[in-house]
């Protein structure tokens, strides 16, 4: 079964994503569940990264388009 795929997302108080929406999904998802899922396999636009003395975080996979990043998403 191929991965659900994140489709929306929105901002907490300080600007950083805090919520995704995942396809098929009445509800927000928090960014921490989300990340789970794609250490999973189970969101197939997305990724978890992990940098040296940085907070891990949730990013769409590359594509060539900036209407699919999730800071994006976020700001309409």
């Amino acid at each position: 079964m191929p991965g659900r795929k994140v489709i929306d997302a929105k901002n907490a108080t300080d600007g950083t994503v805090s919520h995704v929406k995942i396809a098929g999904n009445a509800t927000w998802t928090p960014v921490d569940t989300a990340m789970r899922m794609a250490d999973r396999g189970q969101l197939s636009n997305a990724h978890t990264v992990n940098r040296v003395n940085a907070k891990p975080h949730l990013r769409t996979n590359p594509d060539g388009r900036e209407g699919n990043n999730l800071d994006y998403l976020a700001e309409d």
